[in-house]
């Protein structure tokens, strides 16, 4: 029984399938970042934009 165990932990350390998932969330949790922090910073400035070529029209 316990070397059932042992050996069923030494195959889950071995496994890396779980990991690039992991990595891949990671990288999608870091570009809504980037693109929230990037919105942040430039909706302000897109707003005048929009304002002004709406007081053109």
């Amino acid at each position: 029984m316990t070397t059932r165990i042992l050996h069923f932990l030494a195959c889950l350390r071995c496994d890396s399938r779980g990991v690039t998932a992991l990595e891949y969330g990671v990288i999608a949790a870091g570009t809504v970042v980037a693109i929230s922090a990037t919105m942040t910073a430039i909706g302000p400035l897109l707003k005048g934009v929009f304002t002004s070529i709406q007081a053109a029209l």
